[in-house]
C-alpha cells in the first residue's frame, strides 16, 4: 500500500523521521513485525534496533510480561 501524506515544511520533520515514527508507532502496536517495521523505515532490523529508542520505542514492548517473555526467548 502506497500513501502520500503532506507535513507542513515549518514542523521540521524529515521524510526519515517521519518514517521511523510511523514504522515504531506500528511496531508499539502490535500490526506490524520488527522485520516490517525496519522495511518501512527503509533500514536494516538491525540499525532499526539501534535507533529506534531515539525516537521514543523499546524492542521489548511497554508491559512487563512481554519484557519478561522475550527474555526468556533470548
Amino acid at each position: 500500500m502506497t500513501i502520500t501524506l503532506n507535513i507542513p515544511s515549518t514542523s521540521n520533520i524529515n521524510e526519515f523521521d517521519a518514517k521511523m515514527i510511523l514504522a515504531g508507532e506500528l511496531y508499539e502496536r502490535g500490526k506490524l513485525s520488527l522485520g516490517q517495521a525496519a522495511k518501512l523505515a527503509s533500514v536494516s532490523k538491525r540499525t532499526f534496533i539501534e535507533i529506534m529508542g531515539n525516537y521514543g520505542y523499546s524492542v521489548f514492548g511497554n508491559e512487563e510480561a512481554e519484557i519478561l517473555n522475550d527474555v526468556r526467548n533470548a
